[in-house]
């Protein structure tokens, strides 16, 4: 099965949902978690007080994750989470190495 991460350097869980820049794509299979791709994506969350949510990234987000059965971050909020479900993503909130937590949370999935 395929899990998204949101990482900053490809070893630990350790970026917020809405600051991810790009979410690498994990396959999960037989107690193994392998690196098959990287999806590059404009920030949700842009800083900007006048604009601080960008709904349309959101959407193009969730396009970028498609064929995902999870969404792994280290924080995430509730529009996010909404905006995954309808789309059939699962999404998590969790910190750690990258490969251990996924081999873990494919056994719930």
């Amino acid at each position: 099965m395929l899990i998204a991460v949101a990482s900053k350097d490809g070893k630990v869980i350790d970026q917020h949902f809405g600051h991810a820049e790009r979410f690498l794509i994990f396959d999960v299979d037989q107690g193994t978690a392998t690196l098959v791709d990287e999806k590059h994506v404009d920030r949700y969350c842009s800083f900007d007080p006048e604009h601080p949510l960008r709904g349309h990234l959101l959407r193009d987000i969730g396009k970028a994750l498609q064929g995902c059965r999870a969404v792994v971050t280290a924080q995430m909020g509730d529009h996010p989470k909404s905006e995954l479900e309808s789309l059939g993503i699962e999404p998590f909130v969790a910190t750690g190495q990258i490969k251990a937590t996924l081999v873990e949370l494919a056994k719930i999935l």
